[in-house]
C-alpha cells in the first residue's frame, strides 16, 4: 500500500514539474504553410463562391432582387 502511495506522489511531483511542457504542445496549433498558389486558389474558391450566391439570388428573384452593393460586388468580381 505505502509503496503504491509513493507510486502516485512521484507521478503528481512529476506531472506537476513538466506539465507546461506537456500543455504547450497539446494546445499549440500547428501553423499552416500556405505557399503562394495556394493563398491564389484558395482566393479564387472564395470568390467563386461569392459570385455563384450572387448568381443564385439573380436566378431565383431576377436582377432587380440585388442591392446596389450587390451588384457593385458583383461587378468587381466579374472582372477578376
Amino acid at each position: 500500500m505505502i509503496l503504491v502511495i509513493i507510486f502516485l506522489i512521484i507521478i503528481l511531483i512529476f506531472a506537476f514539474v513538466f506539465k507546461d511542457k506537456f500543455s504547450a504542445s497539446i494546445s499549440k496549433p500547428e501553423e499552416k504553410y500556405m505557399s503562394i498558389d495556394d493563398r491564389f486558389n484558395n482566393d479564387k474558391r472564395e470568390r467563386e463562391k461569392e459570385i455563384d450566391q450572387l448568381l443564385s439570388k439573380i436566378g431565383e428573384n431576377g436582377i432587380d432582387d440585388l442591392s446596389p452593393r450587390e451588384r457593385k460586388r458583383l461587378d468587381e468580381l466579374s472582372k477578376k
